[in-house]
C-alpha cells in the first residue's frame, strides 16, 4: 500500500466504525418489537414510526443544514459532535416512560446521526484518487450493513440473557423494563469512537470550483444551482438508491418479526440467524460493488458505477418470492441474495454523486441525497410493511405478504430509476473528463 494512502485508509476505518455504531443504535429496535409493543401497548404502525419516521424526520431535516456546515468547516469535528449526541440520546432511551418520550429520544438520535454521512462522503472524496474512490466509499458504506447485522447479533445475545418480565433497577434511571438496558449497552460505546475520531486529520479540499485562480465562496442558492445543474442524473441516482434503501430498511425492521410470527422462532434465534446472514452477505456485496465499479471505471466505462446499481436492484426485485418459502432456514439463507444485491451499489452511487460535484457543494449534495434516501428508506420502508399488515391484510400473521410487496414495489421502481439514470450520468460525466 502506498504510504500516502495509509492515513487515508485509517481514516476510512475509523469512519466505518462510526457508521457501524450509528446503525447498531438505529436498528436495535427491530429485535425488540414484541416486548416494546407489550409494555407500551403499541400497534405495528406505531412501532414502525419509532423504527422509521421518528428517526427520519430530524435526520433528514438537519442533514441539509449539516451538509452546508460541512462544505465550509471541519468535517471531522462535526462528526465528533454528532457521535456524542446520538450515543447519549440512544442511552437516554433506557429512561423513557412512555411512547412520546421514546419518539422524542429517537428524534434526538436522528439529529446526531445526520452529521455523519454528508461529512464523511465529502471527507473521503478528498482522501482518495478517482480510481480508488468507489472502493473507499463502499468500505465506509459497509458500516450500514455491518451495523444492521451486528445489531441483530449483539441484540439477540443480550435479549437471550435478559429477564422476560418484571423490572430492573438502574442508577439514575430507577426501575426500567429489561429491554431498555440494551440502549445503554449499545449507546455508551459510541463515546469511545468519538474520541477515536480526534486522531484523524481534516484533509485539504480538492476539486474546488475556481475562478481566476481563486476559490469561489458560494451562497446557498448558488450551491443549489450547481447541484441541480445535472438534475436528471442527480435525482435519478437519488431515487434509485432510495428504492434500494426502502427494501433494506423495511427488511431490517421486520424480518426478525416475520420469522418469529411465521415460523415460530424465538427472538434471539431469529436475530442471530438473520444478523449472521446480513453481516456475511452485505460484506461480500459491498466489497464486490466497490471493486466492480472501480474496475469498470478503469476500463473507461463512464456509467460503470451505476451499472452496479442495475445489477443489485435486479437481484432484490427477483427475490420477491423468498418470504413464501416453507421453512425459516430456507428463507433466511435465500435472503442473502437480495442482501448482497442491495449492499453492492451503495458505495458506487455515493462515489458517482461526488464525482459530478465540485468540492464546495459535495457535502450539501450528499445531504440532499441522504434527505431523499432516508425519507423514503427509513421513513417509508418500515411503515410500508406495517401498512399492508395492519390496513390491507389486517392480520399480523400475514406479514410475509407485506414483505413480498415491499420487494416488488421497491425493486420494480428502483430498477426503472437505475436504468434511466445511465444516460444522464454519462452526459454529466463528460464535463469532468
Amino acid at each position: 500500500m502506498p504510504s500516502s494512502l495509509r492515513s487515508s485508509w485509517y481514516a476510512v476505518f475509523v469512519l466505518t466504525l462510526a457508521n457501524i455504531s450509528s446503525f447498531i443504535d438505529r436498528q436495535i429496535l427491530s429485535l425488540l418489537v414484541k416486548p416494546i409493543k407489550r409494555d407500551l401497548h403499541l400497534s405495528d404502525t406505531e412501532m414502525s414510526l419509532l423504527m422509521g419516521l421518528s428517526f427520519a424526520i430530524f435526520y433528514t431535516l438537519f442533514g441539509m443544514f449539516i451538509g452546508r456546515l460541512a462544505d465550509r468547516g471541519s468535517r471531522r469535528n462535526i462528526i465528533v459532535v454528532g457521535i456524542t449526541v446520538w450515543s447519549v440520546m440512544t442511552a437516554l432511551c433506557a429512561g423513557i416512560g412512555n411512547y412520546v418520550q421514546f419518539f422524542l429520544a429517537r428524534m434526538g438520535v436522528g439529529v446526531g446521526e445526520s452529521t455523519l454521512s454528508p461529512s464523511a462522503f465529502s471527507l473521503i472524496a478528498d482522501l482518495f484518487p478517482k480510481n480508488r474512490l468507489a472502493t473507499a466509499m463502499s468500505i465506509f458504506s459497509m458500516g450500514v450493513f455491518l451495523g444492521s447485522g451486528l445489531a441483530m447479533l449483539i441484540g439477540s445475545g443480550i435479549v437471550a440473557k435478559l429477564p422476560a418480565e418484571g423490572m430492573v433497577l438502574v442508577p439514575v434511571f430507577g426501575e426500567i423494563y429489561p429491554w431498555q438496558l440494551i440502549f445503554l449497552y449499545v449507546g455508551l460505546p459510541g463515546l469511545a469512537i468519538a474520541l477515536l475520531l480526534l486522531t484523524i486529520k481534516e484533509p485539504a479540499r480538492t476539486n474546488t470550483l475556481m475562478i481566476k485562480n481563486q476559490k469561489v465562496k458560494l451562497s446557498f442558492s448558488e450551491s443549489l444551482k450547481i447541484i441541480f445543474k445535472h438534475k436528471k442524473a442527480y435525482l435519478l441516482i437519488c431515487f434509485a438508491t432510495s428504492c434500494q434503501a426502502l427494501i433494506n430498511y423495511g427488511c431490517n425492521a421486520w424480518i426478525p418479526t416475520f420469522v418469529i410470527r411465521t415460523y415460530g422462532w424465538e427472538a434471539p434465534r431469529a436475530g442471530a440467524f438473520y444478523g449472521a446472514v446480513v453481516v456475511v452477505a452485505s460484506l461480500l456485496g459491498v466489497l464486490f460493488g466497490g471493486w466492480y465499479a472501480d474496475k469498470l471505471t478503469k476500463q473507461g466505462i463512464t456509467d460503470g458505477r451505476l451499472r452496479v446499481g442495475v445489477l443489485g436492484i435486479s437481484m432484490a426485485f427477483f427475490a420477491f418470492f423468498i418470504p413464501l418459502l416453507p421453512k425459516a432456514e430456507w428463507a433466511l439463507l435465500a435472503i442473502s441474495i437480495p442482501v448482497f444485491g442491495l449492499a453492492a451499489p451503495f458505495g458506487a452511487a455515493t462515489a458517482a454523486i461526488q464525482e459530478i460535484m465540485p468540492n464546495q457543494v459535495r457535502a450539501l449534495a450528499s445531504s440532499i441525497f441522504l434527505f431523499i434516501l432516508n425519507l423514503i428508506g427509513i421513513g417509508l420502508g418500515p411503515l410500508l410493511v406495517a401498512f399492508f399488515t395492519d390496513f390491507v391484510f389486517k392480520d399480523e400473521s400475514m406479514i410475509r405478504y407485506s414483505i413480498l410487496y415491499l420487494y416488488l414495489i421497491g425493486g420494480g421502481i428502483g430498477l426503472l430509476f437505475s436504468w434511466l439514470s445511465l444516460k444522464p450520468y454519462r452526459l454529466a460525466m463528460q464535463e469532468y473528463k
